[in-house]
């Protein structure tokens, strides 16, 4: 495939791994990695985290070190953007003028940040957490004394409210629904994350409406809420969820629904152009049905899917989903995904001061997925158990005294 060309679109996570993984599967053509940011391809989960906490420089964020891609023979262009593309030609086309050919094409250009639709949205001060720029830009308001009003209690916001207390700032969490991580997590879930971030300190109102962001002099200074409310402060962070960025898909006439519609291969409809990540919609060998998973896991297992396919060798083993999110001291790695369960039981040590536990979600007896706090070993024999459809004993699974790893073998009959 020496004369075949790969372009990618997007040099984030799913487009820098899809580049390495051509390469490691013998890909010897041209691959052009394109980016609209000014950086390589880099980490975003520590942005809300370590990096936002200053406990990292902007060089650990990176994928590989920046030479690398040149000793891959990968050709970043960053600080562009894919306006068009031309599927007869196999052509697409660049924001600073340029058209570059293709053999191959890969979209992986990620999700955007949902707007908060509201008067005063577009104050000073109001800001969004998706880049590296956007937290060089957080990082002044994240000060001692400093109110962050943080509309949103998914866990991007949760995540934000727990580093900002860390700096000693004062969050503040305003969730529209009546408990937080509606969308991802289940009511016994969302209890305990209400419980540890008001036990520390963080302010969350529920159930709270935001009616506009108001100021002085272009300045955001109070969220005001729709019971009439007024919530002083400093700064506003907006986390509400992010979209797909599949206008350039649709626009070339890809199907598109809510993502890039692929198959198994993440191939689109048109057989030479590939989706992956945030932006790709495919059915889930897990649930049976088609979904986009906002995770890194499924980026990177949809990268190589991708290069296996382009370079017609074996596809990996897909992965069970996962997932994880750092809050304090508390680390969530969840497998699977929920909302096909009829059962949710929890195992929990007999001794509060422990600090984990797991809550475990079976559909007609056989585990699909898990929220596994500070319970590393809970989470792996968890996956293992749910790639393998197992059905665990129940009241094992919930007996602390009973190891993991024991529920595990015997609910795999080994």
């Amino acid at each position: 495939m020496t004369d075949a060309t790969v372009i990618i679109l997007g040099a984030g996570q799913a487009g820098g791994q899809c580049a390495a993984s051509l390469r490691r599967s013998g890909f010897d053509g041209r691959i052009v990695l394109a980016g609209s940011e000014p950086h390589p391809p880099y980490q975003r989960p520590p942005l809300s985290k370590a990096y936002l906490a200053g406990e990292i420089g902007e060089d650990r964020l990176w994928l590989q070190p920046p030479d690398v891609w040149a000793d891959q023979k990968v050709e970043l262009r960053l600080g562009i953007t894919a306006t068009a593309i031309d599927r007869d030609a196999k052509t697409v086309r660049f924001d600073d003028g340029t058209t570059q050919t293709y053999t191959h094409l890969v979209i992986a250009t990620g999700s955007r940040v949902r707007p908060l639709p509201v008067p005063g949205a577009d104050l000073d001060g109001v800001r969004y957490l998706r880049t590296i720029a956007d937290i060089d830009v957080l990082k002044a308001d994240f000060q001692p004394g400093k109110r962050i009003a943080i509309v949103g209690g998914g866990y991007i916001g949760l995540e934000a409210a727990s580093v900002a207390k860390k700096l000693g700032a004062q969050p503040v969490v305003i969730e529209a629904m009546d408990r937080l991580l509606a969308r991802v997590a289940v009511p016994e879930l969302s209890a305990f994350y209400l419980d540890a971030h008001r036990t520390r300190g963080v302010t969350v109102e529920l159930s709270a409406q935001v009616e506009a962001i108001e100021g002085s002099q272009g300045r955001a200074g109070a969220v005001l809420l729709a019971d009439g409310r007024e919530i002083v402060c400093d700064s506003v962070l907006v986390g509400i969820g992010v979209l797909p960025n599949q206008e350039l898909a649709s626009a070339a006439g890809l199907t598109t629904g809510n993502g890039i519609s692929v198959d198994s291969e993440c191939r689109t409809s048109d057989p030479a152009i590939f989706a992956i990540g945030d932006c790709a919609e495919q059915e889930n060998w897990l649930t049976g049905t088609r979904i986009r998973l906002e995770s890194v896991p499924n980026a990177l297992d949809q990268a190589k899917h991708a290069a296996a396919a382009v370079c017609g060798t074996p596809a990996p083993k897909p992965e069970v989903p996962w997932f994880w999110s750092d809050q304090f001291e508390l680390k969530l790695q969840t497998a699977g995904v929920i909302g096909q369960q009829d059962t949710t039981l929890q195992r929990r040590p007999a001794d509060p001061a422990a600090g984990h536990f797991t809550l475990f979600h079976l559909k007609d007896g056989v585990l699909i997925a898990a929220d596994c706090v500070n319970d590393a070993h809970g989470f792996m024999a968890a996956k293992m158990m749910i790639a393998q459809r197992a059905k665990p004993d129940l009241d094992d699974l919930v007996n602390p005294d009973v190891p993991m790893k024991d529920v595990m073998k015997a609910a795999l009959g080994r």
